[in-house]
């Protein structure tokens, strides 16, 4: 298992790159052959997200959630070229706050 925080980020960095290319074949008139590095990314994107260290898939998966929306933020930005807005950048910190509390929140069980 890999560092939570290392892996969630990998997570989204493959998730958004493959849903992206999905995004430019459909809607900026890209090539089909987009489709399958889109495909091997978000099969990447799967793969890591079983490698979080919590025993429930759905706490990871909600935890996760929050650094989807700010990983988002970052792409909009560097890959885009849009700059998030206050916000934006506002609502990416209380996400990755979020995300923070539900995966490293103390729990009696």
């Amino acid at each position: 298992m890999f560092p939570s925080a290392a892996v969630f980020f990998g997570a989204a960095a493959a998730e958004i790159t493959g849903s992206f290319a999905f995004w430019a074949w459909f809607r900026l008139g890209k090539s089909a052959l987009w489709l399958a590095p889109g495909m091997a990314s978000l099969g990447l994107f799967a793969f890591l997200l079983t490698q979080i260290e919590t025993p429930f898939a759905g706490r990871a998966f909600a935890a996760y959630g929050g650094v989807y929306i700010f990983s988002s933020l970052v792409w909009l930005w560097l890959i885009e070229g849009q700059r998030p807005d206050g916000w934006d950048i506002t609502g990416g910190v209380l996400s990755l706050a979020g995300a923070a509390i539900m995966l490293w929140g103390p729990r009696t069980t």
